[in-house]
């Protein structure tokens, strides 16, 4: 059952995700953010997964936030391709090979937590990627995209109307990763003086 609360705070979760795309998207289409490919990529199949995986699963309002983020991502992903990072390394190969290898065993098992345990780790390749590339060039990603991702899945755990860890694996894996980012964006950028 959906309780009025749920309901508020899945809608918080989708207004707080819109709000963070709304300069990243500013700064990729103006040439100061560079967005890796193959992490957007990932991302927006990733998500894309899991928003249906969370539904089939009764998530309820909480899932909300991965069916927008899913489609947001599907936007950077393909302003990725045209206007993001150019310098692909043989370790981004092989970690968009892992994600989609991910995807690929994520669709053959038939256990929901063997299925979300295996979209955190693969979501966890697919950013690396992106990782590397804001490790060298922080002043060329978005920080308040990853901050507010964190939050919006922040307050999406509390919008689920079935918590377990098959439901909060994947939020919980995402405000850790988006949290990393911004730290790691906020350390460089002070070491490098960007």
């Amino acid at each position: 059952m959906t309780y009025d609360y749920q309901t508020v705070l899945g809608i918080l979760a989708v207004v707080v995700g819109i709000i963070g795309y709304v300069p990243y998207y500013r700064d990729v289409l103006r040439g100061a953010t560079k967005p890796h490919p193959f992490s957007w990529i990932g991302f927006a199949l990733l998500l894309g997964i899991t928003f249906f995986a969370q539904v089939v699963t009764g998530a309820g309002p909480g899932a909300w936030v991965n069916g927008i983020s899913a489609l947001g991502v599907l936007g950077i992903a393909i302003l990725a391709l045209a206007k993001g990072e150019r310098d692909i390394t043989v370790f981004d190969w092989f970690c968009f090979g892992g994600a989609l290898l991910g995807i690929v065993l994520w669709r053959v098992t038939s256990n929901p937590l063997t299925a979300v345990v295996i979209v955190t780790v693969t979501d966890m390749v697919a950013f690396a990627p992106t990782y590397r590339k804001a490790y060298l060039k922080p002043s060329e990603e978005t920080a308040s995209l990853f901050v507010l991702a964190s939050v919006k899945y922040l307050i999406s755990l509390f919008a689920l109307t079935s918590l377990s860890l098959t439901t909060a694996l994947f939020p919980v894996s995402l405000i850790v990763s988006n949290g990393a980012l911004v730290w790691m964006l906020w350390y460089r950028r002070r070491r490098l003086n960007v």
